[in-house]
């Protein structure tokens, strides 16, 4: 499910999360629902959330995370730490379901 929140200083996001709750990605704050939106709205012209929209990255205790980015090549978004490579896999895969699946 796509949750969509307003911040305390006017910003907006968008939060991914699983069918049990969990935060699996966690939006920039945007500056205008207008540009939050527009954001998704690219991302649903792709011919689904591929892959390459992902980067994989390490922290320097071994945890893994990822980053969102649009096809512009910004970071829209990233996920909470995984503690093995296996499970950040995963949740990429849920994060793409879920975004492919909301934003039909």
């Amino acid at each position: 499910m796509i949750e969509f929140k307003q911040t305390k200083k006017d910003k907006y996001r968008f939060l991914v999360k699983s069918p049990m709750g969990k935060i699996l990605l966690r939006s920039i704050p945007f500056t205008s629902k207008g540009s939050m939106e527009s954001s998704l709205k690219v991302l649903k012209n792709n011919e689904g959330i591929h892959a390459k929209l992902f980067e994989r990255k390490t922290t320097t205790e071994g945890k893994f995370l990822v980053e969102l980015k649009n096809s512009f090549g910004e970071i829209i978004g990233s996920s909470g730490l995984y503690s093995s490579e296996a499970g950040m896999e995963n949740g990429i895969l849920n994060i793409s379901n879920t975004l492919e699946s909301e934003l039909k």
